[in-house]
């Protein structure tokens, strides 16, 4: 079922005749969100188009965050599936995104899943960082790391990466952690931060009483 699914999407997405031929993502990115950029990458790879689409996700991503009338049109849950599709190749057509980008969003939106696009960008990234041989690290930290620390950090993330790739460090603070840190490399999801094993002690107190 969901192979049937998966170059369905592939079909949506591209014009060219072999459509049942999936190019194989370099990096397997999870979820529907992972679904829709793998089958993309696909897509854009048969099309030679890949550094275009990168390109008009980010912009669409950005018209989408900056344009308060559209964001809020695009989130009505009255308005028809097929009204946004409309919208968004309308906004497609204007920001002269490709067709494999602009068969995307008109996807999304008639499967009313347009508040997964920054996901489905997110994946993709990932998938064309792989694609260009970068490895890529999200490192989420409770408050700001110091340069030693950060030193120090990229010098141990390097034991993950294959011959040949370079480790892409992002760095992100989100106090809500209260301490520890949440490592996002590749594929791969390590869950450290202190909130974590508060939630966990919470839920063994819960169960015990």
């Amino acid at each position: 079922m969901a192979s049937s699914q998966f170059t369905n999407i592939v079909r949506s997405f591209s014009s060219s005749p072999a459509v049942n031929q999936l190019i194989k993502a370099p990096v397997q990115v999870f979820g529907v969100e992972g679904r829709y950029a793998s089958a993309l990458y696909s897509a854009a790879t048969k099309m030679k188009q890949l550094d275009v689409v990168e390109k008009d996700l980010l912009n669409m991503k950005n018209s989408m965050k900056t344009d308060a009338r559209l964001k809020e049109y695009m989130a009505d849950p009255v308005i028809k599936r097929t009204a946004k599709a409309d919208a968004v190749r309308s906004v497609a057509a204007k920001l002269n995104l490709s067709v494999p980008s602009t068969n995307l969003l008109a996807l999304l939106a008639e499967n009313g899943r347009l508040g997964k696009l920054d996901g489905v960008v997110a994946a993709f990234s990932t998938i064309m960082a792989g694609h260009r041989g970068d490895l890529r690290c999200e490192v989420t930290t409770a408050k700001a790391l110091d340069e030693a620390t950060k030193t120090q950090l990229q010098s141990t993330l390097k034991a993950f990466a294959k011959k040949g790739e370079n480790i892409i460090l992002e760095l992100k603070v989100d106090p809500s952690i209260i301490g520890g840190m949440v490592v996002s490399i590749g594929d791969k999801y390590v869950d450290m931060s202190v909130s974590s094993k508060v939630k966990k002690y919470t839920a063994l107190i819960q169960q015990a009483v």
